[in-house]
C-alpha cells in the first residue's frame, strides 16, 4: 500500500501562516503580555519558538533519513524563549526563516521513498521516533499554537480573517 503523502503538502503549505498571522501588528503588540489570554508567551515568543522548534525539526528530519537510529536529543523551550532574546528578534526575519525551512524539508519529503518515512530516530525523552509522524506531528504544533495567536490577536482588536 503507498504512503499517502498529502500529509507532505499540508506541511509544506503551513509555510506562510506565521507570516501572515503577525501581518499589521507592532512590535509593541507583538511583545505584550497584557492581552493575557490562552498561553503564557506573547505572539513575538510564539512565532520565534515556531521558528525555533520547526529549524530543530529539520535537522532532525534530515539525520532520521541520513543516518541509522540517530540521537535526537530534546531541549528545553522555555529556557530557549527565556534565554535567546525572542524579544528581540526581528519577527519578520523569523518568519521568514521559518517559511524557507518548511519548503525545503517539504522538497526533502517529496523526493524520499516511501519505506524511508519508516526511518526511526531515538529521541532523548521519547524514545524511537518515526519520521512519518514526526513531521505530521510538526503540522499540529503549528496548529496548537497558532490557536494561541489567534486568540491574542483577538484580544487586541485585531482578529484573523482566516
Amino acid at each position: 500500500m503507498a504512503l499517502n503523502r498529502k500529509f507532505i503538502e499540508q506541511f509544506a503549505a503551513g509555510s506562510d501562516v506565521p507570516k501572515r498571522a503577525i501581518q499589521g501588528l507592532t512590535r509593541k503588540e507583538l511583545n505584550t503580555l497584557a492581552v493575557g489570554g490562552p498561553g503564557l508567551w506573547t505572539i513575538q515568543q510564539i512565532v520565534v519558538h515556531l521558528m525555533d522548534s520547526h529549524l530543530m525539526m529539520g535537522m532532525r528530519v534530515k539525520r532520521i533519513v541520513a543516518e541509522d537510529r540517530p540521537l535526537i536529543t530534546a531541549y528545553d523551550e522555555t529556557k530557549w524563549s527565556a534565554n535567546l532574546h525572542y524579544e528581540a528578534t526581528d519577527a519578520g526575519r523569523a518568519c521568514e526563516l521559518f517559511r524557507l525551512n518548511q519548503l525545503m524539508i517539504a522538497d526533502l519529503l517529496r523526493a524520499l521513498p516511501d519505506k524511508a518515512f519508516s526511518r526511526v530516530g531515538v529521541h532523548t525523552e521519547r524514545g524511537l521516533v518515526k519520521l512519518g509522524p514526526m513531521v505530521t506531528g510538526y503540522i499540529e504544533h503549528l496548529d496548537h499554537h497558532m490557536k494561541f495567536v489567534r486568540a491574542k490577536r483577538k484580544l487586541l482588536g485585531k482578529p484573523l480573517g482566516w
